[in-house]
């Protein structure tokens, strides 16, 4: 909760082109084996705006092509800058690495297991546009069984009191382990195929793109890539107070034509990116 609050802060408080001196002083290092938008430039844009600076490694034009481990680049990554991020694909990669340093690593999304930093910014994000977490139902629809950003919000949500939706085609239901763990911890979840029969009670429609890379042809991606659309029609039993959230990128699973419903909050989401990594970063650096 303090972490939420000093995101709060930084939002109400930043104004365009503002910088702040936390971070001053400070460096961040980021390795990105993986395409990044959003997260890689809004933790960049967070520091900047601490006033801390940013080094970057590109791994193709890096040692790792001279068959330098991802261990030894780490290790050394460590020595120039004061905390780090990293995404990669293979799962738990990250948490492997952060055993070969003592600075703080910050996983910036591993593959098809977990994104911390997007769970902190997507709760932060309910609480700034419904007010609460507590007393919700949150719909996950789409690509479940390959979606870290799901997999980790379905995790941090057992902190709250809500109710979990999944819609998804069989072969992309949400993993065993996550539907387990949630079980667990006393949360409801219900399993759904057709999104109309969840859409009544939804207040959070957390939408996800069949993410085509993570498939083994380009057919099993064909069967499935346009198994949930979001259109105006779609909404029409929504409740009015529901928001549509997304962790981008999209591709054609929500209509553009949303974008202009108050209730599209997938924009705001990822600015709300920069103010949760930036209340992150301060922690980790001792400065909140």
């Amino acid at each position: 909760n303090a972490e939420y609050g000093d995101a709060n802060q930084f939002k109400r408080n930043l104004y365009p082109g503002g910088i702040h001196t936390l971070a001053a002083g400070c460096v961040l290092g980021t390795m990105f084996f993986e395409p990044s938008t959003r997260t890689h430039l809004s933790f960049v844009s967070a520091m900047q705006r601490l006033g801390g600076t940013v080094i970057q490694l590109s791994p193709s034009e890096s040692s790792l092509l001279k068959g330098e481990s991802v261990e030894d680049t780490v290790r050394n990554i460590q020595g120039y800058c004061d905390i780090m991020v990293m995404r990669h694909p293979e799962p738990g990669k990250v948490k492997h690495s952060a055993r070969y340093v003592t600075k703080p690593l910050i996983n910036g999304g591993d593959g098809v297991g977990e994104h911390p930093t997007q769970a902190l910014l997507d709760v932060f994000t309910i609480r700034e546009e419904i007010g609460t977490v507590n007393g919700i139902t949150v719909t996950m629809v789409g690509d479940l069984k390959h979606g870290r950003t799901v997999h980790s919000l379905a995790r941090l949500l057992t902190l709250y009191n809500v109710k979990l939706q999944y819609v998804s085609p069989p072969e992309l239901r949400m993993p065993e382990e996550i539907t387990k763990y949630v079980a667990e911890k006393g949360i409801k979840q219900d399993v759904f195929t057709d999104l109309h029969g969840a859409m009544p009670t939804t207040d959070v429609l957390y939408v996800t793109r069949i993410q085509k890379e993570r498939f083994p042809s380009p057919e099993a991606y064909e069967k499935v890539k346009d198994s949930y659309l979001i259109t105006p029609e779609t909404l029409i039993k929504a409740k009015s107070g529901m928001i549509v959230m997304h962790p981008l990128p999209r591709v054609n699973e929500i209509c553009v034509e949303i974008d202009a419903d108050p209730r599209a909050a997938y924009f705001r989401q990822a600015e709300n990116g920069v103010y949760i990594r930036m209340a992150l970063l301060a922690m980790l650096l001792g400065k909140c």
